[in-house]
C-alpha cells in the first residue's frame, strides 16, 4: 500500500507539473503575441486619430469623384481588355513553365536529387521576388507597355504555381505510376499517361485560381508602367481627375468580380 501510494503521489505530482507547464506556455504565448502586436503598432507609427482628422479630406475626394464620368467609358475599354489579357498571358506562361518544374520538384517523381533541389531553388526564387519588382525589371528591359506586365506575372506565377503543382503531384495516388513503370514504360510515357491524367483536374483548378489572382495583380502593375487600366488609373489620379478615377474603379470592380465568379464556377465544374 505504501509503494502504491507513493506511485500515485509521484504520478499526481507529474500531472500537476504538466498542467503548470502548459499554463505557463500558454501564458508566454499570449504575452508574446501581445508584445508583437504592440511593437508592430509602434514601428508603423499607427495613429488612429489621424483618420478622424482626415475624414474631411476623404469626404472632399469622394464628393469630387461623384458622379463618375461615364463619357470617358469608351476610353476605358481598351485598357480594361489589356488588363485581362496581361493576366491571361502571365497565367499561360506560368503554367507552361511551372508544370515541368513541378515534376522535377516533386519528391516522388523527380529523376534525381540534383534536379529536385535545382527546381525547388528556381521555384523559390521566382516566388520570393514580388511581381511588382519583376515588372520594374522587365519595364527596364523591354520598355513600357503590357508586355513587361505579362512577363512579370508569368515569372512570378512560375513560383506560385510550381510550388502548388509540386505539392499536388507529391500527394497523388502512385499506384498507376508504379503500374506503368512495371510494364517498362519510358519516363515521358509515365508522365503523359500516368501523372497528367491523375493530377490534371487539380492543376486546372489551381491555374484558374491563379488567373483570378493575376487579374488583381495586373491592375497594380500598371502603376509602374506595365500597361492596363492601372496605368490609366494612376494618370487620372495624378491629374486630379477624380470623376474619371471613380469610373475606373467601377470598371475595376466589375472586372475583378466577374473574374472571381467565372473562375469559381469553372473550378466547381472541375471538382
Amino acid at each position: 500500500m505504501t509503494v502504491r501510494a507513493a506511485s500515485l503521489g509521484a504520478k499526481s505530482a507529474w500531472t500537476d507539473w504538466g498542467r503548470a507547464g502548459a499554463i505557463a506556455l500558454r501564458t508566454a504565448l499570449i504575452l508574446g503575441g501581445i508584445l508583437i502586436a504592440i511593437q508592430a503598432l509602434i514601428i508603423v507609427e499607427a495613429r488612429p486619430q489621424d483618420l478622424i482628422t482626415g475624414v474631411h479630406g476623404m469626404a472632399d475626394i469622394i464628393r469630387r469623384s461623384w458622379p463618375p464620368d461615364f463619357s470617358k467609358f469608351d476610353d476605358t475599354v481598351w485598357p480594361a481588355l489589356q488588363t485581362v489579357d496581361i493576366a491571361l498571358f502571365g497565367t499561360m506562361v506560368g503554367v507552361i513553365l511551372a508544370v515541368p518544374l513541378a515534376v522535377l520538384a516533386a519528391a516522388n517523381v523527380t529523376p534525381n536529387r540534383i534536379a529536385y533541389y535545382l527546381a525547388r531553388g528556381i521555384i523559390g526564387f521566382t516566388r520570393a521576388v514580388p511581381d511588382l519588382v519583376w515588372a520594374l525589371f522587365f519595364v527596364t528591359a523591354v520598355g513600357l507597355g503590357p508586355f513587361p506586365g505579362g512577363l512579370a506575372l508569368g515569372v512570378h506565377s512560375v513560383g506560385m504555381l510550381g510550388r502548388l503543382f509540386a505539392e499536388t503531384i507529391e500527394h497523388m495516388d502512385m499506384a498507376p505510376i508504379h503500374a506503368l513503370e512495371l510494364t517498362g514504360a519510358r519516363r515521358i510515357q509515365v508522365f503523359t499517361h500516368g501523372i497528367v491524367p491523375t493530377v490534371l483536374p487539380s492543376l486546372l483548378g489551381i491555374g484558374l485560381y491563379r488567373l483570378d489572382e493575376n487579374i488583381r495583380s495586373s491592375l497594380v502593375l500598371g502603376f509602374v508602367g506595365a500597361g492596363g487600366i492601372g496605368f490609366k488609373l494612376l494618370t487620372a489620379m495624378n491629374l486630379f481627375q477624380y470623376r474619371e478615377v471613380s469610373l475606373l474603379l467601377i470598371v475595376v470592380f466589375v472586372i475583378v468580380l466577374s473574374a472571381e465568379r467565372i473562375s469559381a464556377a469553372l473550378r466547381n465544374r472541375l471538382a
